[in-house]
């Protein structure tokens, strides 16, 4: 733990500065394991998916996104919220994907400053190819590794903590 021995040796140079609440040895193991899953596992499928498809995972969530959008399209803020991106990360990303023709931008009908992202006829082949490659890779690093009962445990868990967080936001 050495963030705590280096806050506990400057501490008396920081006056009106409480002590943070440190993880316990436990709560550190926990935490550190949950980064290093998501992390393995976000890689894991990233890599599968360019490999065996040529997207990335991040070409596979815009994909998947404009997918289930109603026909196929959504504005670049609707894509920032969808996927908690930062709108320069969507703009560029898009760009790299229209390059590539799975994507096109178009202008809003309804806002004349505005834009749609469109899912492109080749877009809609690569999700279609990609998706049952995906899930079956899901369902081999994830699901399958856990029993049901893990699975509802894992369930309550991430929902608990996403409530806890939106309530934060607002």
């Amino acid at each position: 733990m050495v963030i705590r021995q280096l806050f506990l040796e400057r501490r008396g140079t920081v006056r009106g500065v409480a002590e943070p609440r440190w993880l316990s040895d436990r709560e550190q193991h926990a935490w550190r394991q949950f980064l290093l899953m998501q992390s393995e596992i976000r890689d894991l499928l990233g890599s599968r998916l360019q490999k065996e498809i040529g997207l990335s995972g991040a070409d596979y969530e815009v994909l998947v996104n404009l997918s289930e959008a109603p026909d196929g399209q959504l504005r670049p803020s609707e894509l920032v919220g969808a996927m908690r991106w930062e709108k320069s990360r969507i703009s560029h990303h898009v760009t790299r994907m229209e390059s590539r023709g799975l994507v096109k931008r178009m202008p809003c009908p309804t806002d004349q400053r505005g834009s749609l992202v469109v899912l492109t006829p080749a877009g809609r082949r690569a999700i279609e190819q990609a998706a049952p490659q995906h899930v079956e890779h899901v369902r081999e690093a994830f699901i399958d590794v856990l029993t049901p009962d893990q699975l509802d445990a894992l369930t309550e868990i991430s929902e608990t903590i996403l409530t806890k967080l939106t309530d934060t936001d607002a």
